[in-house]
């Protein structure tokens, strides 16, 4: 008769992998256990033994808590032993979290964002004319800058302010004389390092490979040893 191999696909799935096949195992036979003095002593060597195996649980707060509930889910709530703590429900173990609501709101222009809708709201309801305005012109400045980075193009003032105004509801605007922070886009400057580095690479790599060709080349040898034979002669 063939021997039968155990494969670990053939075994029962791990429900605490953390802490291995041999602790489900121990934990499985004291199940099985007839009697509750057996079944109390061993499953305290089991516990000794899975904290031993997890170290960095003993930086979690209530510690010993936390192992008992581990015992009770591996043996998958099944286990009849005298715990110090209260036996946990599968219903609170498998708690499904809420899901999660996700907004569902209209950007009218998705390059300043909806933040920017936020920040006009609350401009629109300062009543101190000085402050009303410094904010109304912080807002544009960001709206500008948002632009930019955006569209990687430059846009004009005017453009902003056309904006600010429609999405205020012709509420907020700023006087003809006041100029925004000027914003120019700028591409990463990593890129631009590592091309300049690629760069210097490739003619450092350029200008050996000049130099090696002028030393293989057997024109320039020849030439060489003419100049040496034809040098000033000594009488």
């Amino acid at each position: 008769m063939p021997q039968q191999f155990d494969y670990n696909s053939t075994r029962n799935k791990l429900i605490l992998s953390e802490y291995g096949r041999n602790v489900q195992n121990m934990v499985k036979y004291i199940v099985a256990l007839p009697t509750k003095e057996e079944r109390n002593r061993y499953a305290q060597v089991v516990i000794d033994l899975m904290g031993f195996l997890n170290p960095h649980l003993r930086d979690v707060a209530d510690f010993k808590h936390k192992l008992w509930d581990h015992l009770h889910i591996i043996s998958d709530f099944q286990i009849d032993v005298d715990s110090p703590y209260p036996k946990p429900s599968p219903e609170a173990i498998h708690l499904k979290p809420e899901p999660l609501k996700y907004p569902h709101q209209r950007i009218k222009y998705k390059h300043y964002g909806k933040t920017i809708e936020l920040m006009i709201e609350k401009a629109k309801s300062i009543e101190d004319p000085d402050r009303k305005r410094h904010m109304v012109q912080a807002v544009a400045n960001f709206m500008k800058m948002a632009y930019v980075q955006w569209n990687k193009d430059s846009v004009t003032d005017e453009s902003i302010l056309n904006d600010l105004y429609n999405l205020s509801g012709g509420q907020l605007k700023l006087e003809e004389n006041i100029n925004l922070n000027r914003v120019e886009y700028r591409a990463n400057p990593q890129n631009s390092s590592s091309t300049n580095t690629n760069r210097g690479r490739t003619n450092n790599q350029n200008n050996r490979g000049r130099t090696n060709n002028q030393n293989n080349n057997p024109r320039n040898s020849n030439n060489q040893n003419r100049n040496r034979n034809n040098g000033p002669k000594k009488y």
